[in-house]
């Protein structure tokens, strides 16, 4: 089982480094909560983000996503539901006094499983994601190399590991460079500002996706 040649694991290892350093909405969304909340709130929002992804890698290893994707209505239905959540969420950053949604060391961690949860919300209610990986991972499918399914989930998988060499050391390093700009409430208060933004473009974004 899972019999590659060399330039299989090249080509796929490459195209993964390029997706994950691609500027998008996860890593805005992460980069989005370490500025705004420091390096705790980007490691959670990062790990929330790859348990989304990794749920949307079981979906498509399991059949369900192509369901999702051949069908109209259901398509509309999770993004319209997607597109709510993250005006919801814009909508909270922007009403915030300023660290409402952050990390703090002397706040419990309930905010840290705030962020998760918006982080797996986000990607899970993103129908374009399901696309992505439907469309993606069947390229590096071999015939014979093993059943479909674990070719499919292992790829998917292998997607996360890229991505967790590439985006720790982006949260560690942005976490350094905004530190001071955090320790102003003023400044604070203008980041939620700017987190809330990111959320209604994503949301914006989200809504004028078509298949």
């Amino acid at each position: 089982m899972f019999h590659y040649d060399i330039a299989h694991w090249s080509t796929f290892i490459l195209a993964s480094f390029l997706l994950n350093i691609a500027p998008g909405p996860d890593m805005a969304f992460i980069l989005s909560h370490t500025v705004s909340g420091g390096r705790k709130s980007g490691f959670a929002a990062m790990f929330g983000i790859w348990t989304g992804a990794f749920g949307h890698v079981l979906l498509a290893a399991l059949g369900l996503s192509a369901i999702v994707s051949a069908s109209a209505t259901a398509f509309s239905v999770v993004k319209w539901i997607g597109v709510a959540y993250l005006f919801w969420l814009g909508v909270q950053a922007l009403r915030s006094k300023g660290g409402a949604l952050n990390i703090r060391d002397n706040e419990s961690p309930k905010s840290a499983t705030a962020i998760f949860r918006q982080g797996v919300l986000i990607d899970l209610l993103n129908p374009k994601v399901a696309t992505f990986f439907l469309a993606f991972l069947p390229q590096f499918v071999v015939e014979g190399a093993g059943p479909v399914w674990a070719q499919l989930l292992l790829h998917g998988t292998l997607i996360i590991v890229v991505a967790a060499v590439i985006e720790p050391p982006l949260i560690i390093a942005g976490d350094r460079v905004t530190g001071r700009l955090r320790e102003s409430e003023r400044m604070q208060l203008w980041l939620d500002r700017m987190l809330g933004c990111v959320f209604f473009a994503f949301g914006i974004k989200l809504a004028m996706y078509e298949k």
